[in-house]
Formats: C-alpha cells, sequence, structure tokens
C-alpha cells in the first residue's frame, strides 16, 4: 500500500505544474521559462523555428499583480501546458540591469530596453510575431496588469491561431464572445 501511495504521489507531481520560484531579482518565475543569453533577435528567431511565439514578460520585484499572475494564471496547468506548448517566455526585470540584446542590435540595460519598448507597468507581456523570414520582429498583441483567466485565454487562442493576421484583437475577442453565448444559450 506504502508503494502505491508514493507512486501515486509521484505521478501527480509530474502531471502538475512546479510552482513559481522567486529568482535572484526577485521576481517569481516559472521553471519552463526560457533561459537565454539575452540576445532577443536569437530567441525570437529560436521561438519562431520552433513555431511558438515569442513573448517578453515584463515584470517587478514586490509587484502585486506579478505575483497573482504567477499565482492564478501561471501556474494553472492549462494554461502552463498551453503556453509551453506555443510561446517562449523570457521574463525582463523592468529597473534591471543585465544587458539585453534589442531587436535593433543595440545592447541597453533591462530598464532601458523597458523605456525603449514603452513598458510603463507590470506585469505588461510583448506577445511576437511567429516569422521566419527577414522582416523585423513584430509586436502583435501587449498584455497590461492581470486579466482574468478568459479573458487572458482569449488572448493567448488570438495570438496562437494568427488571427492577428487578418482581425484586431476587439474584434476576435467580440467574435469569441458572441460565440460563447449562443453555446451557453
Amino acid at each position: 500500500m506504502q508503494r502505491w501511495r508514493t507512486a501515486m504521489g509521484l505521478l501527480l507531481a509530474m502531471t502538475l505544474p512546479a510552482a513559481a520560484q522567486l529568482n535572484d531579482d526577485g521576481l517569481h518565475e516559472q521553471p519552463w521559462f526560457l533561459h537565454s543569453f539575452l540576445e532577443l533577435p536569437d530567441d525570437w528567431h529560436a521561438a519562431a523555428e520552433s513555431g511558438r511565439h515569442f513573448v517578453v514578460l515584463w515584470e517587478l520585484k514586490g509587484c502585486p499583480l506579478c505575483q497573482r499572475l504567477h499565482q492564478q494564471l501561471l501556474s494553472d496547468p492549462d494554461i502552463a501546458s498551453y503556453m509551453r506548448q506555443h510561446f517562449d517566455v523570457l521574463q525582463l526585470n523592468l529597473i534591471g540591469s543585465r544587458k539585453v540584446l534589442g531587436f535593433d542590435r543595440q545592447e541597453r540595460t533591462e530598464k532601458d530596453l523597458a523605456r525603449q519598448q514603452r513598458v510603463e507597468g507590470t506585469p505588461s507581456m510583448q506577445i511576437y510575431a511567429i516569422s521566419t523570414g527577414p522582416q523585423a520582429p513584430r509586436e502583435v498583441l501587449r498584455i497590461r496588469g492581470l486579466p482574468d483567466r478568459a479573458r487572458f485565454m482569449t488572448m493567448l487562442r488570438y495570438v496562437q491561431t494568427r488571427a492577428y493576421e487578418h482581425q484586431s484583437y476587439d474584434e476576435f475577442s467580440g467574435a469569441a464572445s458572441a460565440s460563447a453565448t449562443r453555446r451557453s444559450a
């Protein structure tokens, strides 16, 4: 009986996403986040070559909404699985001092890059289109703050399905809401 409990506990632990841990900057970090040399063009190309969208997640130590983002959304097994499958997420510190190579091939601190990208609050997610051609990376959606679970999933689906290629997010989310209303009626 004890072996069965141990085996079931191990199986359960393998299927649940690991909880967020605090990193050296004091930011909550998911184990599936991208660890890179902080060269955005290379990270974007690698994500695109593997068929995933590239996400830059901006956070700040002590940010209560950032903590809730991890607790309520990014630790949710369905969301974590969906994001691992379709997105490469690079976490940056809004006031950080690490050097990052931007898409313009200029090296800046995280803080200066955030300013250059006009990131004004945390959490913020910049999500970039998948492209393997010579064109520059294109931000297709910016998620500011802490959306509720349903809206967050709608935003992720908007990007993952590449709906941004033919409609705005507002059009997409309106169609998704209308479809959900018809199904529940």
